[in-house]
């Protein structure tokens, strides 16, 4: 079911400027009714500003209409003109203990997916060149610590990601 993007300031606004049940507005907003009414009442949004879904897109002022004068009709959120949320910078933070099991994911993916090209585990883990060409020449200073850990489960990359790195080479092997 799709939600507005901020459903309880969707929910004070529709309750401010519209004539829509309770029901209606908790349908929509994918709350439920009491908690509708505890909004309406001010019991739990004391100052909260209300969210246009109008002037975001969600909503449209004939749909809006066309439910306060059937208490029975059901709000249909507009999907047309939405786009995809973008993608949050993949570069972030990493605490130190996390870095330090970085080689653990590099040794892994060299193990498994010898084949893979260094840019492409830099890539997926966020590494440098010669971390990668030093695992892979085993010249790495702490070589004797490492122990191959799957890269998903550490949380350096996404399933998804690794197949689709895993898919690519698999591709680049077949076209050669």
């Amino acid at each position: 079911m799709n939600t507005p993007i901020m459903p309880r300031g969707t929910a004070v606004w529709l309750i401010e400027n519209t004539s829509l049940t309770f029901a209606q507005i908790a349908d929509f907003c994918g709350l439920h009714e009491m908690e509708v009414q505890a909004l309406a009442d001010d019991q739990v949004s004391v100052g909260m500003q209300g969210v246009d879904p109008v002037a975001l897109g969600q909503l449209t002022k004939s749909e809006i209409e066309r439910c306060s004068k059937d208490s029975e009709a059901r709000l249909v959120m507009q999907t047309k003109g939405f786009s995809e949320p973008k993608k949050k910078s993949r570069r972030k933070y990493v605490p130190l203990l996390k870095r330090q099991e970085r080689p653990d994911a590099i040794a892994w993916l060299l193990k498994y997916y010898p084949d893979m090209p260094d840019s492409v585990i830099c890539s997926l883990l966020s590494t440098t060149k010669s971390t990668v060409e030093s695992i892979r020449n085993r010249t790495y200073a702490r070589m004797s610590e490492l122990r191959s850990r799957d890269p998903v489960l550490l949380g350096f990359c996404s399933q998804m990601e690794l197949d689709a790195a895993v898919e690519s080479l698999a591709k680049n092997k077949n076209n050669s």
